[in-house]
């Protein structure tokens, strides 16, 4: 008998109109003992929905459940079971995908392991911080002691995701759920959690269900995968199976999503852009008079070039200097050592001239652009600032044609940022930064944000882009994956330096510093990438992509 058992599962939606909306349709699978089977899928398609349900913690009444449903643990119903609490946190544990807002910011980390050891194991406060030290040491937290009284924004991204783990492993959990939970962290820390759940799983007998968007990841720690879209389950099978048989169209889509891109080469010889011993230090040890005694160098001397028409990616973990370094290349910080742009210091330039010339598109467009002003008032305003010898209705075809350019139809000129998807709202970013006709193009973090499927569309979107006007890009990420697709040369950033830099080809193929090779390990990708079972499946999956877009833009 499976361990889980799901039939026929239905779930819904009330609305106050009366109207009830459907999200996930009648799916069914198995978890068996000591397995981790994979869900993936894109945003809305019903992944965490479906691990919400086995736990009863959809918003019911609201939320309701098809006829038939059915989720059976070792044979016990698990719908409207009036004793679902006995479960939580007992026979299961969840892992979320933000761990800083599923921790409490007023209680330590160690009071918050705690409190479950209390509540399910009857333990004495003293007991339960000895357990909370040893499940702290177990999931890999340096210093347990003294982290037991910490509070969650003294740790980092992937501490705060292994108490979030000590804390679901408690009780020593026959199923874990992991809801994205590497999603946010850098590709190496992403690469330790996954680690520490399979050795978790061996040490404690555990299954697991791990949710993810990402195949990548999957691949990784999954015996079994399912793929989900639109409430539905469209494939699954062994890990094996799925990656090197996909039959789905959607499936493959996500397998081929990040090799779509390779641009040629231009022959340009001159540079947009030179940096000689960029520098940005922070002071952080004063002494008594005021005066630094300590400085932290956030950039610590970088000299790059980027010619007209090419993309240089900048590739690191969080904390490298990757976007300091890009803040000064646009001359919005203070630095030290010289930023010439067409050979010009960007010093010398007048401030409104250069931010014609550098326009920046961020990670999370949502939080870029103004909620309260209408795409076309956002997307005007760099042409009232520069372009002001145009007249209104010049700038509104100049709008219409930008828009058309970046994949959007004139219609969504009096709609609100809060009106379209995350893709959709990156597009309308692009759009703002390429209205003023920009010589350099910052891309900092444009797609972490996004699903694997519509990532690949902004890189696709962006690769065609730069063949039309022959701007450059100045890729920033920390994933190996999206600027292995856009990239002509990649600079590796560690500690405020660059680690090394050269051809892209030449980093994937031949890559000469240990923190790269870690970095291009992590995001299994390199020379084990698979270029003849691309090249097999590219036809196909270019249709797909071109189906789902329209898809997209239908709804």
């Amino acid at each position: 008998m499976p361990l889980l058992e799901v039939r026929n599962l239905g779930i819904g939606f009330n609305h106050s109109d009366g109207y009830k909306y459907k999200v996930v349709k009648k799916i069914d699978f198995d978890l068996n003992s000591g397995e981790v089977l994979g869900i993936v899928g894109e945003s809305g398609s019903g992944k965490s929905i479906t691990a919400l349900s086995i736990l009863g913690l959809l918003p019911y009444p609201k939320a309701f459940h098809t006829k038939n449903s059915s989720i059976k643990f070792k044979g016990i119903e698990l719908l409207n079971n009036p004793n679902i609490q006995q479960f939580r946190g007992n026979k299961f544990g969840f892992v979320f995908q933000e761990p800083m807002s599923s921790l409490n910011p007023l209680h330590t980390i160690g009071k918050q392991i705690a409190e479950t050891l209390i509540l399910h194991q009857k333990m004495s406060f003293k007991q339960a911080k000895i357990e909370a030290i040893r499940l702290l040491k177990l999931t890999g937290i340096k210093d347990a002691e003294n982290r037991f009284n910490a509070y969650p924004y003294e740790l980092s991204g992937g501490q705060r995701q292994r108490v979030m783990i000590a804390i679901a492993i408690a009780n020593k959990p026959d199923i874990l759920i992991a809801d994205e939970p590497t999603t946010a962290l850098d590709v190496t820390v992403a690469t330790q959690i996954l680690d520490l759940l399979l050795k978790l799983k061996n040490e404690l007998g555990m299954s697991i269900i791990f949710i993810s968007h990402d195949l990548n990841v999957i691949r990784k720690i999954s015996n079994r995968v399912l793929v989900m879209r639109s409430g539905k389950i469209v494939e699954q099978g062994t890990t094996e199976d799925i990656f090197k048989h996909p039959r789905d169209g959607y499936t493959k889509t996500l397998i081929y999503s990040y090799s779509v891109l390779k641009k040629n080469n231009y022959s340009w010889n001159d540079y947009l852009i030179e940096a000689r011993n960029v520098m940005v230090k922070y002071p952080i040890v004063k002494d008594f008079w005021g005066r630094v005694k300590e400085y932290l160098f956030a950039v610590n001397s970088i000299s790059i070039k980027l010619k007209r028409g090419m993309t240089l990616g900048i590739v690191g973990e969080s904390g490298s200097g990757k976007t300091t370094l890009a803040m000064a290349l646009a001359g919005l910080i203070d630095y030290d050592g010289e930023v010439l742009l067409n050979k010009q210091d960007i010093n010398s330039i007048k401030n409104k001239e250069l931010r014609k010339k550098i326009q920046i598109v961020f990670q999370d467009p949502y939080n870029s652009l103004n909620p309260r002003m209408t795409i076309k008032e956002i997307i005007e305003e760099g042409l009232r600032v520069h372009f002001k010898n145009m007249t209104k209705a010049q700038w509104l075809d100049k709008i219409k044609e930008t828009l058309y350019e970046v994949g959007l139809k004139d219609d969504v000129l009096d709609k609100y940022p809060h009106e379209f998807s995350g893709g959709q709202r990156q597009r309308i970013a692009i759009a703002r930064a390429l209205v003023v006709e920009p010589d350099l193009l910052i891309l900092d973090e444009p797609t972490s944000a996004l699903d694997v499927t519509i990532a690949a569309q902004i890189l696709k979107l962006l690769h065609k882009i730069q063949c039309n006007r022959k701007i450059s890009y100045l890729f920033i990420s920390h994933d190996f994956r999206a600027i292995r697709a856009l990239a002509d040369d990649i600079a590796v950033m560690k500690d405020g330096k660059i680690v090394e830099i050269n051809v892209a080809s030449k980093i994937f193929e031949m890559a000469k510093n240990p923190y790269t090779k870690k970095l291009i390990y992590a995001a299994n990708i390199g020379k084990s990438n698979d270029k003849s079972t691309y090249k097999k499946h590219y036809k196909n999956v270019r249709k797909i992509q071109r189906s789902e877009t329209k898809r997209m833009v239908n709804e």
